[in-house]
């Protein structure tokens, strides 16, 4: 069932529909089960004609990026009044309300994520999206899409993305060993903790005398939800777990060194980010050197200022300013 929002912002309403995929219970043994997402759009009393996906990063969940998406929807149907936007934000598989959705069987890795996506723009009988924007392990989930629908892995008719936004997510394999291993000493912390908490305070508190940051203790404290007297975690940690590993191991290079014809391919590099190392800086440089015969798509890098790895959280007005205007050129 939906429910349907209207906010204002910047002169503009907003509509916003929740919705979530087949009741397990009530769906038949032939019914597709299918990601939790959102819709947002600006509402300009006319339907939507673009659609853009905002696909998460690890234990987070798409309402991560409800306010980035209605800021992007609000200045698209400003710069660009001719095309109505819609923005859907998807909870990944292991996390939000996917979490709680069965069917979504293992193994847990980027193929299957991706292949999440497609399933619910099948099942939903939707257009395939104009944009998809991946943050961090989302940024891996949404080439493995794109590049599978330019391979038709999902459907004949599946026609790739005309922009896929990468953001401050390494394409190549992540070797952890030239990282300082934060992921996964909080993965190995969350797996010590019991599978309930007694609050969000006491959680935070732990995580704070465990050594992490604040900022960080608090993000995971974010990720809780009520379960009787207690908080349990919004994630399937296990499956989260397995995701991150195949995060680390995939690599996209060469999506990136052909890109799909029609294709543009953004990267966003966040300029505080401690994830990219100089010879992947330079790899990615010498593709956006390379122009374009038009047989094939094109790459193109932009850093975001004045941001660390949370792109939306550290200058979101930066990132709209950088992505909204090739976006309203579509």
């Amino acid at each position: 069932m939906a429910s349907i929002l209207k906010k204002k912002q910047d002169g503009y309403n907003l509509l916003t529909r929740f919705l979530n995929s087949p009741n397990p219970t009530k769906a038949t043994k032939r019914q597709l089960q299918t990601l939790a997402y959102e819709e947002l759009q600006a509402f300009t009393g006319k339907p939507y004609s673009r659609t853009a996906i905002f696909l998460h990063g690890l234990l987070g969940s798409g309402r991560n990026w409800r306010s980035f998406s209605r800021n992007l929807a609000s200045t698209l149907s400003k710069t660009s009044p001719s095309s109505a936007w819609r923005m859907v934000v998807v909870d990944l598989r292991n996390h939000g309300r996917s979490a709680e959705i069965e069917g979504l069987e293992p193994p847990h890795d980027m193929a299957n994520a991706a292949n999440d996506l497609a399933n619910l723009v099948k099942f939903q009988g939707w257009a395939w999206p104009d944009v998809v924007i991946g943050h961090s392990m989302g940024g891996k989930v949404a080439m493995h899409f794109a590049q599978s629908c330019s391979r038709a892995e999902y459907d004949q008719s599946a026609a790739s993305p005309k922009q896929l936004w990468v953001l401050d997510s390494v394409p190549g394999a992540v070797n952890p060993r030239k990282s300082d291993g934060e992921v996964e000493k909080v993965l190995q912390t969350l797996q010590s903790l019991p599978s309930t908490v007694p609050s969000r305070k006491w959680l935070v508190n732990r995580m704070m005398e465990l050594g992490f940051t604040k900022s960080l203790s608090e993000w995971i404290g974010s990720n809780l939800k009520k379960s009787g007297e207690h908080e349990t975690w919004a994630f399937n940690l296990e499956g989260a777990v397995q995701m991150f590993n195949s995060y680390c191991e995939t690599s996209y290079w060469p999506l990136l060194e052909h890109p799909p014809q029609w294709m543009e391919i953004a990267i966003v590099r966040a300029e505080k980010s401690d994830r990219w190392d100089p010879d992947v800086i330079q790899r990615l440089e010498s593709q956006t050197s390379k122009g374009g015969d038009g047989a094939e798509g094109k790459v193109s890098v932009h850093i975001l200022p004045n941001s660390g790895h949370w792109v939306h959280v550290d200058n979101p007005q930066g990132l709209l300013e950088i992505m909204a205007p090739k976006i309203a050129s579509i």
